[in-house]
């Protein structure tokens, strides 16, 4: 299988965790959206969105968005219930990440750390820090109470959320006023297998 993606996207490295934690050997194909790598006609005709990551399994089926692409290899696995209302809990997690969460904490990072661009947006980003403390306050009241997002054990649901939050630092945001989300952090950083989000050089 070949991965195009960006090292720095935490859309990208949920993508390649699961792969490597359910036994998926994958070539990964560094794709820099800055300098319009998604924006060819050839990887347009991968994914006419334009966006990372993009999964080409080896019999050529191209797969796109990061938490359908959890959702198709964590089935059948420890990392997503049967169908169940613990699933349906994992999928209200999955698109709170991508709208709730990710708008915010990710936006956030891009600007100021990768782009470094902080004093280009000062609105949106004040707009982000409200967005996203109140994200972090909603994971707060779960893992305040529970080690996991779901259930007993990790799940997808964790690895999505855990993206952008262990590297929340870079967005401007502490975590010391969240002390179940600190200790869930620590939790899934000590799972077999886990790699951390490289941070911009």
């Amino acid at each position: 299988m070949q991965l195009y993606g960006m090292a720095m996207s935490g859309n990208c490295w949920k993508v390649a965790q699961i792969l490597r934690l359910t036994g998926h050997d994958v070539a990964w194909i560094e794709t820099d959206t800055a300098t319009g790598a998604t924006q060819t006609p050839a990887f347009l005709a991968l994914n006419p969105n334009g966006k990372v990551p993009v999964l080409r399994l080896n019999d050529g089926t191209i797969l796109t968005e990061s938490n359908a692409i959890l959702l198709h290899f964590a089935e059948g696995t420890a990392w997503l219930p049967p169908p169940s209302l613990a699933r349906t809990r994992v999928h209200e997690w999955l698109f709170f990440e991508q709208y709730t969460h990710e708008p915010a904490i990710a936006v956030a990072r891009n600007l100021i750390s990768w782009r470094r661009e902080a004093h280009l947006h000062t609105e949106r980003l004040a707009q982000c820090a409200t967005q996203g403390a109140k994200a972090l306050t909603i994971m707060e009241r779960r893992l305040s109470q529970a080690d996991w997002l779901v259930g007993t054990t990790p799940t997808i649901a964790d690895l999505a959320l855990f993206a952008y939050t262990h590297r929340a630092d870079e967005a401007g945001f502490s975590l010391h006023p969240y002390p179940g989300v600190q200790a869930w952090i620590d939790r899934i950083t000590a799972l077999p297998g886990i790699t951390l989000l490289p941070r911009p050089a």
